[in-house]
């Protein structure tokens, strides 16, 4: 009980309070934004991509309705991923990342999302769109962050292969042990969780990896996570970027220097300098495009209108 006799919520899945001088400054700027979300919150749905303009059309398929905001992340596509966005989804606002990698990608699209909750969805079509509303339960009862887990019941996966669950198993073993934590899927990129975590979760990494930052810096800023089951499909069309060794050594050294280093004071100063594409009559400067891509505008969102929770099939 806290000295106005309110209980305190105590994370599900383990996370414990760092022990350094900037615990509280990190309790306090949590504490800063405390609108009442629970009942109508806007949701910003996160798309990186990077030439997936064949699996587009089933991941726009199965976004539930409640969705607000649509942003989809280029890493600079050859194929035709804009063009399908623009075709499909002419209310999508198509965000070009500032370097490579999944991590950089995320971090453009957190930085542009204007919803009061924010959901990572893969553009292969292997995470499941239709899971959102599962996700957004937990967020709404009181969680900070929710974390998919394809090893709870209800969960499952045809796409990861042996060598790379054992690998997952492992790190996530790893991480239990050094961050207190009780995570059963450390590497899975199904995410949701409140805007105004990302402070915390100071998102400055550039590839695969992000998706272990972000699950230990949840835990090491206290946040109440939750874990709830999904169900990972196969990528329906291409070849996935992702390489087991190589981006499984830069999870172990990620994991590493989370260990041994001071947990980044909450701030903004993580955010990249994204660009928009498209005009969205913003008065700011427009940012200077590579080659043979259009005009850009820089973050300009619209005001996103709440929806209710029967919208997400809650």
């Amino acid at each position: 009980m806290d000295a106005r006799g309110e209980a305190r919520h105590k994370p599900r899945v383990g996370a414990r309070y760092p022990d350094d001088g900037d615990a509280v400054a990190r309790i306090r700027y949590r504490k800063r934004d405390r609108r009442d979300y629970r009942t109508r919150p806007t949701v910003t749905a996160v798309i990186p991509t990077l030439n997936e303009a064949e699996n587009l059309p089933h991941v726009f398929r199965h976004l539930p309705n409640g969705v607000n905001e649509l942003i989809v992340v280029d890493g600079h596509s050859t194929d035709e991923t804009l063009r399908v966005t623009r075709k499909l989804r002419p209310d999508a606002r198509i965000v070009l990342q500032d370097r490579r990698g999944k991590g950089n990608a995320l971090a453009c699209g957190f930085a542009a999302a204007r919803g009061d909750i924010i959901v990572m969805v893969d553009a292969d079509g292997s995470t499941d769109p239709a899971e959102i509303p599962s996700f957004i339960a937990p967020l709404i009862r009181g969680a900070d962050y929710v974390k998919g887990s394809r090893y709870i019941k209800g969960g499952g996966s045809t796409d990861i292969t042996h060598l790379r669950s054992a690998g997952n198993r492992a790190l996530g073993l790893s991480v239990n042990l050094l961050f207190g934590t009780s995570y059963t899927d450390l590497c899975y990129g199904y995410n949701a969780f409140w805007r105004r975590c990302l402070p915390h979760l100071f998102v400055n990494c550039d590839g695969f990896e992000v998706e272990t930052v972000l699950n230990i810096r949840a835990a090491r800023a206290g946040l109440k996570v939750v874990e709830v089951p999904s169900y990972e499909r196969d990528r329906i069309h291409g070849l996935s970027n992702l390489n087991a060794w190589r981006d499984g050594r830069r999870a172990l050294a990620a994991i590493m220097r989370e260990r041994f280093s001071r947990m980044p004071a909450p701030s903004d100063a993580w955010r990249p300098q994204f660009a928009e594409l498209g005009d969205l009559h913003s008065a700011a400067p427009a940012a200077a495009a590579p080659a043979g891509v259009p005009a850009l505008a820089v973050d300009a969102p619209p005001v996103l209108a709440p929806v209710a929770g029967a919208a997400l099939g809650m």
